[in-house]
């Protein structure tokens, strides 16, 4: 059902323009957060921020890039997490594959 409500707001947003076209202009209009966390025992933990739900199926998201990058991960409460310090493969991704604009795309610093 999510999958299905999620087709009929891309649909709303764009009027009569085809799919493809539609979600081009959803990657474009995306800004995205890209940060390092770390977690216990000093683990790091790329977080993804920023991709809009009614345009990028995020479990998608998340297994392309855990089996580009060759890592672990999830999605949690809106963004996802990659085991690892990912920020440039990550961008480099979200640039050549998802079609995000490259000025769109933020890195995040963590104050410790």
């Amino acid at each position: 059902m999510k999958g299905r409500n999620s087709k009929v707001d891309i649909e709303a947003l764009c009027g009569g323009l085809p799919p493809e076209l539609c979600v081009q202009l959803g990657a474009e209009q995306q800004v995205v957060k890209i940060k390092v966390e770390k977690r216990k025992f000093g683990k790091e933990v790329t977080v993804i921020e920023g991709l809009d739900q009614t345009v990028f199926d995020l479990w998608k998201v998340a297994s392309h890039l855990k089996s580009k990058l060759a890592t672990g991960g999830t999605v949690k409460d809106g963004h996802v997490e990659l085991q690892g310090d990912h920020r440039v493969k990550v961008r480099n991704i979200l640039i050549n594959e998802f079609g995000i604009p490259s000025e769109n795309i933020i890195f995040i610093e963590a104050s410790e």
